[in-house]
């Protein structure tokens, strides 16, 4: 009576949480991820500025507060902006597809400094004018060079940039190639660096304490109207010793100045105050004593006075700052300075909108460290919702598949289970919804895995309850007992999965985040539906008539029997094994890994044309758009009809921010974009996110390795963990052969199924392992030889149709899933085909060949071998009936063992055997 009220009292709260999850689901909307919903992702990664020489956690939570105000600011609806890791940041816009407007707002570094002109400007040798500080430099290179030759110095450690700096020119044009950078290797990272060969390159470093700034052309006006510079750009060489810094200004504010111009005004604090009229008194001082005796008209006045310069350091020119005005100071008009109280004002060749977002930027105050932008992508919104659809999709098929099949095969308990599943994807969906978890594609693909997770976990257990029931045991006891028999089995299974999901989680990037913990959430809430409630479930029936027919529940007579020398024929499966490896490994040396941009980094554009279009149309179309890599940029038709007609991807080395939005314009002119907007994707990795990348995949697998071989060796003992490694190895080798082979891209997804085939191949060798750590211990005097193929021979369809269960799902991806959903599905199909392979025919040899070593197996084997001549693959071949001299039937038996029963009982019992019932 007690389980009865256990297992009503367990489904009444199944129930009850399971209406509380439909009106979850019901009511509550999700919370889509971008690549999902559409939009613009940000990734940035913190540097040390000179107030913060080493990036803390507490500077980039504060940059992450300071960019959500920018964001605010943008007026973006939801946004998601969190450090990720130690020193990046992440941030997510959705709907934004103004990708160069968002980089330039949200991770804008912009920094006001004011400069007393003259005594900073460093005179150039080679200008003999007497008014070096009106004097500008027409060249960088000439700039740079006059700077590197400055000593070290910071003027009480306030300086604007942090330690040296180094430009890379080309050696023969003297034109600038890269720069500033913080180290050479940063210089290389620019794509059009990297193709200089080293003799073309010059590099020049700059010490801390001297920047180089620019001032930049004068625009005058052509005769059709349009902007012309009369005046290119100039630079000047500063020791970097600033009057004041943006921390002094307040309330800036976009205005107009007297021409009707877009100006930035901007206060003083009180301390700012006091120090701008002391600095432009002394300003106003100096310029008194170089003027002559007995000027007194302020226009007279002005040839003779000196300047105050307002320098911003926002990125985006190869000098250090940018000078966007000099005004005088006017020692007639100003005799004491300018009093703080009214302010100033930044004049420039300001667009309107320009001016606003820099008044945004100085309103909210400049970042604790640099940002450096090191992935960016975009989505457009129809894109994101085709994605949701074909994702739903295939898992929605994919449930109903799983589902037809188990009722099919398991008939009630299948009707069971298939209850368990629907539970399963409504707590599922709720918890989705109420934590709320971010919905990502990959995310998408988690869930559908689950699904595999919690089917896999009630066939464990119903294998289990068809072997007692054919043993003869009542309905209700085979229940019970499969319960318990499968429990830790599923228990070790499932927790290698959420380990693997863990690691995954803490050390992936932020889209795989999102599958590693729709994976990890998705196993433990299986682990209840599948286990807990499906057990309450037939608890609660056990006594019902319909229960007491072994055929309702799929138990009848066994029809297949798996009867194999596993073990025997280990050295084939290891040939079959080494030839897949060595065809493999010839792949790698030839063809290699095809990296995608996530590792290698660089700029992948994927567009939906109006008009059919080539390649060298296409080409041609980048190069007009000053494309830096045009000519060496990969272009192919794709085939893709859910993104649109004449769709064409550009895979190029990295393209910046302008160009891209450049190319996206070109290519509208030239040939019309389907769907506006949504008919243009793409996608920046820079090296430091590729090679952040790869460094983590490594670290993952590595971990993933070490942690899964210390819970083996703990639940079993450690020789067992020793086989498990080899065979997730040869999973891997196999799968990324193949992906050699096929020549398919390698992605951040990729690694996230190369991760999951480590739980996945785990599972099928942790059920053979736990029925060899169940028999070792029936089986007192078998060989292990023996103990293993028993042991497979009755584990075989419990694992074929678990991974049947999952290859269905991932099928069900292939078909109906997008593009990266198939190819996550590639690797995942490959791996669980491998792992399953391994499971059996790695896996248990290789703890075959290293366990007969031990003692006392081998006086075990000594035994039998000498009693009949050789060790039978079955542990009930030990005993054989043979004919007496005298007609009587006489058995050779293993020495220290019963007298058996002869003939064909001999060879359908098992003497060595003891089972649960104690027969």
């Amino acid at each position: 009576m007690g389980n009865r009220r256990r297992n009503l009292f367990v489904i009444l709260f199944v129930v009850g949480l399971t209406l509380a999850s439909v009106y979850i689901v019901a009511t509550k909307e999700i919370k889509l991820g971008l690549d999902l919903s559409g939009g613009t992702r940000l990734v940035y990664q913190g540097q040390p500025t000179p107030q913060n020489p080493e990036v803390e956690p507490a500077d980039v939570d504060q940059s992450v507060e300071i960019i959500r105000e920018r964001v605010d600011k943008l007026g973006v609806a939801e946004p998601e902006i969190a450090r990720v890791g130690v020193d990046q940041v992440l941030v997510d816009l959705p709907d934004v597809q103004n990708t160069q407007r968002a980089i330039e707002q949200v991770g804008d570094t912009a920094q006001l400094f004011l400069y007393d002109w003259q005594p900073n400007v460093v005179p150039d040798p080679d200008n003999e004018s007497a008014d070096p500080a009106n004097q500008p430099i027409p060249r960088l290179y000439d700039a740079v060079q006059l700077a590197s030759k400055q000593p070290p110095d910071c003027f009480e450690n306030e300086c604007t940039t942090a330690g040296s700096r180094f430009w890379l020119f080309n050696e023969d044009s003297k034109e600038v190639v890269a720069g500033p950078a913080k180290s050479e290797e940063d210089l290389l990272e620019d794509p059009e660096a990297a193709a200089l060969s080293q003799a073309q390159r010059e590099v020049v470093k700059v010490p801390q304490g001297t920047v180089v700034v620019e001032e930049e052309p004068n625009f005058g006006h052509s005769d059709d109207g349009g902007d012309q510079p009369d005046r290119p750009s100039q630079y000047f060489v500063l020791m970097d010793r600033p009057s004041l810094s943006g921390d002094d200004l307040r309330d800036p504010q976009q205005d107009f100045d007297q021409s009707q111009q877009p100006v930035v005004t901007f206060g003083f604090s009180d301390s700012g105050q006091d120090r701008f009229q002391e600095v432009t008194r002394e300003i106003s001082l100096r310029g008194r004593q170089n003027a002559p005796i007995g000027i007194s008209n302020s226009n007279d006045a002005s040839q003779f006075s000196e300047n105050f310069a307002i320098a911003l350091n926002r990125g985006g020119s190869f000098a250090d700052t940018v000078i966007e005005s000099r005004p005088i100071i006017n020692f007639i008009d100003n005799p004491d300075g300018i009093d703080g109280r009214t302010g100033a004002q930044i004049a420039g060749n300001f667009a309107i909108q320009e001016a606003q977002d820099l008044a945004t930027v100085l309103q909210i105050g400049a970042l604790p460290i640099e940002l450096k932008l090191i992935s960016q992508s975009t989505v457009s919104a129809t894109l994101g919702q085709e994605a949701l659809d074909q994702a739903l999709k295939a898992g929605l098929v994919g449930l109903a598949i799983v589902l037809i099949f188990l009722i099919a095969y398991y008939r009630f308990l299948g009707v069971v289970a298939a209850l368990g599943l629907l539970v399963y994807a409504a707590f599922f969906l709720a918890l989705i919804k109420l934590i709320p978890i971010t919905l990502t594609l990959p995310g998408i693909a988690g869930l559908i895995l689950t699904i595999g997770v919690a089917a896999d976990s009630n066939i464990v257990i119903f294998e289990r309850i068809k072997e007692e029931a054919r043993k003869g045991r009542s309905m209700p006891s085979a229940i019970a007992t499969g319960y318990r028999k499968g429990i830790a089995t599923i228990i070790d299974a499932n927790v290698i999965i959420v380990l693997t999901a863990f690691i995954l989680f803490v050390l992936a990037t932020a889209g795989v985040k999102g599958f590693a913990f729709a994976l990890g959430v998705g196993t433990l809430v299986s682990l209840f539906t599948a286990v807990v409630f499906t057990h309450a479930v037939l608890g609660a029936l056990g006594q019902a008539k319909f229960l007491s027919s072994p055929k309702f529940l799929g138990a009848g007579e066994q029809k297949v029997s798996w009867r194999f020398n596993w073990s025997g024929m280990s050295k084939w499966f290891f040939s079959i094994s080494g030839a897949i490896l060595a065809i493999g490994a010839i792949s790698f040396a030839t063809n290699q890994l095809n990296f995608g941009i996530d590792f290698e980094s660089g700029t992948r554009i994927k567009v939906s044309l109006e008009q059919p279009v080539d390649v060298e149309q296409v080409r041609d179309s980048l190069a007009a758009a000053g494309a830096s890599e045009a000519d060496g940029a990969k272009i192919q038709e794709v085939n893709d009809e859910v993104f649109g007609p004449n769709v064409v991807e550009i895979s190029t080395q990295e393209l910046a921010p302008d160009e891209v939005g450049l190319v996206q314009e070109q290519l509208a002119e030239d040939f019309g974009l389907h769907g506006g907007n949504d008919g243009f994707q793409s996608d920046s990795v820079g090296p430091t996110f590729g090679e952040q990348i790869a460094r983590t995949a490594v670290l993952a697998i590595i971990f993933s390795l070490i942690l899964i071989a210390g819970y083996m060796a703990f639940r079993f003992e450690p020789k067992y963990a020793i086989p498990v490694m080899i065979a997730v190895i040869h999973d891997i080798l196999i799968t990324a052969g193949i992906y050699s082979l096929a020549d398919r891209e390698v992605t951040s997804a990729t690694v996230a199924a190369f991760l999951t085939i480590l739980g996945y191949s785990l599972y099928d060798t942790v059920i053979v392992f736990d029925r060899i750590r169940e028999n070792v211990p029936r089986l007192p005097r078998a060989a292990f030889s023996q103990i293993v193929n028993r042991s497979m021979s009755e584990v075989l369809t419990r694992s074929l149709i678990t991974g049947l269960s999952t290859v269905f799902l991932l099928a069900m991806i292939l078909l109906f899933g997008g593009e990266t959903l198939r190819d996550f599905a590639f690797a995942m199909m490959i791996g669980v085909l491998s792992g399953t392979y391994s499971s059996i025919f790695i896996a248990s040899p290789v703890l075959t060949a290293w366990k007969q070593r031990e003692h006392s197996y081998r006086l075990r084997a000594a035994r039998i071998e000498e009693s009949m001549g050789y060790v039978p693959a079955y542990p009930e071949d030990n005993v054989v009936a043979k004919l007496g001299d005298d007609g009587d039937d006489t058995a050779a038996i293993e020495p220290g063992t019963q007298p058996a029963p002869v003939g064909a009982a001999a060879l359908s019992s098992d003497p060595l055997m003891i089972d649960d019932a104690g027969a």
